[in-house]
């Protein structure tokens, strides 16, 4: 809107702010929603072809005191197959479901995602990095639900106190994109026209002008919890408090005192024995809250330089896990000018010391961001400090530049410094096409894993991509949409030593029947692996491959389906000896509310090199079987019950022992080396009843165990036995309850 549309629309907003509360029961009533702008221009973005959406939907957007009120009307007429399935807060099923993505602040930098299924079934998410999401935080925001023969409506109530926001003592300017997802057939249709698929969608997003509200709000939030531990027959209390504080919009406190390391939760099982950590998302609330502001990644998986696992993660003295006493987090701006200040300290002497700053300016075209972490390890005597600077630029409608640059500072017995720097650019062709370069510089003393995440150093990276998306597809085809992906890329050391070169291609299907296909193969060129020696020195690897397809069938009727499957080379012998992995989950649901699921996967990997010590490796054939079932009852929108099991058997014979020489060579040695098994189990079943808005209570009872032998055995054989273990068998009962005021 422009000139006169924007005075109309800032009078409409205004006479419905001064309206009477909005009762946000489903039921969208045209005198509480008098004013509202109506959206009525829905598109199709999945697929990305900017038809006019096959089902009507119409939205309202009403700014209030209370906070940002969304309604949508979905024209659903009998015809077309409904999913009534209820889902878990933050569920990936394809289910009937609208969205509201707001960007409060306008500047491109940090959204809230607030979706809503057909049957009440709600999740949330940040958005960063422009269509990067996250769904470990969860919001207290109000929504509801109805429905009828021909349609079902959407209320969404989204409070001022949710995010920090900017100054703005009259109006404010926020972006919001709006869509609807028909979960039988997977269409997407948005408003405005934005995709997530591209490179740029944070800065897509309809710029509105409201009436500048602002909400106080300190919710306090205690919980007490009681571990029991069958196998040593005593029980462990334990309690905490986490404290958030809005006395403006422009201001956010949240502290801890002795937050829980998420007994709730349950990581996946991993049995990894490569040079590189594993990671893991985090869902303590304290550490979710607000978090998009320290988001400082590159485009290498997963790095940032603010890992929040590693607080109360694995303590420094190899004994359990890190004791945290504390955390503070403030979050803030001046101007256009955001903040943040994060601290956490942990207990005893192996505890250690996090702090981190976060300062982020936005322009019109670009933004800049400074970031700097700080860690003491007493234990260690080591003290680690990085800092970095990041800047994303987006000159015109097609360009989208985003620049890293970041060091480390590291005092102990060997101090050391170096730095590293990325930068990717997406520009955005017509009639579907893209391109995209990324290079990546991380320098061999470069270490910001004490505080943050990098699963390697010592690397130069750079990739052309080429894309092209396709979705004017004819009628008659099984697919609604299909994207090409050509890349070649080159990978080295960062003294030079090349670890590849790579050809990939793949293709990102979506089926008119909500299906999805992802299919990829790469293929490697010969190189270095400087990693698995653990620092003693480099193996020279022959040429490789993989190929890896994946497939997502939605629920039908009774079933739906998930399978994986990837067929590689590597290891000394290269493309001599080929493996496969094999995934395969049926789900079933008995009725809306309940499902069952049973996956199971195999795998073999003829060549599967593993190190012992200094430069001795191990080439062994190692067979793999893993089975993950549980089930998911939805009780109720405030009651579920589920059950996640997890087991696993591996069986890894010797096939041949080398010693590498200091230029890369594997020369065969017959030093002993032991065949070895793993067996690994893990069982969780978890009742939660949510008594109130992010207040709970938790029942969990969990068991696990994990063996590591040097022996052989069926890998089949070996995944029943590892239902014998029990290293660790619990009963946690925890609540919690938020006090808002």
């Amino acid at each position: 809107m422009r000139g006169p549309g924007i005075c109309l629309f800032l009078l409409a907003l205004t006479a419905g702010a001064v309206a009477s509360p909005l009762a946000i029961d489903g039921r969208i009533d045209p005198a509480e929603w008098q004013g509202a702008r109506h959206v009525t221009d829905f598109r199709k973005v999945q697929p990305l072809n900017g038809e006019p959406a096959s089902l009507a939907t119409e939205a309202w957007i009403l700014a209030t005191p209370e906070g940002l009120a969304v309604a949508f009307r979905n024209a659903h007429p009998a015809s077309v197959p409904r999913t009534l399935q209820r889902v878990q807060r933050d569920f990936d099923e394809q289910v009937d479901r609208v969205n509201v993505m707001l960007d409060f602040d306008g500047d491109h930098r940090t959204g809230y995602d607030f979706t809503v299924t057909s049957t009440d079934g709600i999740a949330d998410s940040i958005i960063t990095n422009e269509n990067s999401f996250n769904d470990d935080w969860d919001g207290n925001w109000r929504h509801a639900v109805s429905s009828d023969a021909e349609s079902w409506s959407v209320e969404v109530l989204i409070p001022w106190h949710i995010a920090p926001m900017r100054d703005s003592p009259d109006k404010r300017i926020l972006g919001i994109y709006l869509d609807r997802v028909t979960g039988s057939t997977g269409e997407r249709a948005g408003w405005p026209m934005a995709s997530f698929e591209r490179p740029r969608f944070l800065s897509d997003f309809e710029p509105i002008e409201v009436s500048s509200f602002s909400q106080s709000l300190l919710a306090i939030t205690p919980y007490a919890s009681g571990l029991y531990d069958v196998l040593g027959s005593e029980g462990e209390p334990d309690a905490g408090v986490d404290v958030f504080w809005k006395p403006n919009g422009q201001l956010q406190l949240t502290a801890t005192v002795n937050p829980d390391f998420g007994q709730v939760e349950s990581d996946d099982l991993v049995v990894n024995f490569d040079a590189t950590e594993t990671f893991f998302s985090d869902k303590r609330p304290f550490f979710t809250e607000n978090q998009g502001l320290f988001e400082f990644t590159t485009p290498s998986d997963y790095s940032q330089l603010l890992y929040t696992r590693r607080i109360g993660g694995p303590a420094d003295d190899g004994e359990g896990l890190g004791d945290i006493i504390a955390a503070l987090k403030l979050n803030g701006s001046f101007g256009a000018t955001k903040y943040g200040v994060f601290a956490a300290e942990e207990d005893d002497t192996v505890g250690r010391s996090f702090s981190a700053l976060r300062l982020v300016r936005d322009f019109s075209k670009q933004n800049l961001g400074f970031m700097v972490t700080r860690t003491e390890r007493p234990l260690l005597d080591r003290e680690a400090v990085v800092a970095g600077i990041d800047h994303d630029w987006k000159p015109t409608a097609r360009w989208n530049i985003r620049t890293r640059v970041f060091g480390s500072d590291i005092r102990d017995d060997e101090d050391s410094s170096d730095f590293g720097g990325t930068v990717w650019a997406d520009y955005e062709m017509d009639k579907g096409w893209r391109q995209q370069v990324i290079a990546m510089y991380f320098g061999d003393r470069l270490q910001i894993n004490d505080a943050g995440y990098l699963a390697r150093n010592n690397s130069k990276y750079i990739h052309y991509q080429l894309n092209r998306r396709f979705t004017e597809l004819p009628a008659e085809s099984r697919y609604a949409s299909k994207d090409w992906r050509w890349r070649v890329s080159t990978s080295h050391s960062a003294t030079g030593q090349r670890l590849n070169h790579q050809f990939r291609m793949s293709r990102e299907s979506r089926l008119r029947d909500g299906s999805y296909e992802y299919g990829q193969i790469n293929v490697n060129s010969a190189g270095i692996d400087d990693l698995i020696l653990r620092g003693n020195g480099f193996v020279n690897r022959p040429p490789s491959f993989n190929s890896y397809f994946e497939f997502d069938r939605p629920r039908k009727g009774n079933w739906g389906f998930h399978g994986e499957m990837e067929i590689f080379s590597g290891g000394i012998e290269g493309n001599d000896n080929i493996g496969y992995w094999l995934e395969i989950t049926p789900k079933y649901f008995i009725s809306d509310a309940f499902n069952l699921y049973m996956g199971f996967t195999s795998s073999r990997n003829p060549d599967w090199l593993v190190w012992q010590q200094d430069n001795l490796l191990g080439s062994f054939d190692r067979r793999n079987a893993e089975l993950s079932a549980g089930f998911n009852w939805t009780l109720t929108s405030r009651h579920e019950l589920r059950l996640k099991l997890q087991a696993i058997g591996l069986d890894a014979n010797l096939r041949q022992g080398y010693r590498i020489d200091p230029a890369g060579n594997a020369l065969t040695s017959a030093e002993p080396i032991d065949d070895f098994t793993v067996r690994n189990l893990g069982v969780q079943l978890r009742y939660r009843f949510e008594m109130a808005p992010l207040s709970y209570l938790y029942v969990v009872y969990g068991r696990g165990g994990f063996r590591n032998e040097p022996e052989s055995d069926n890998s089949t054989g070996l995944l029943g036995d590892s239902f014998s273990l029990r290293d660790d068998e619990q009963l946690l009962v925890k609540f919690s309850y938020r006090f808002e005021m």
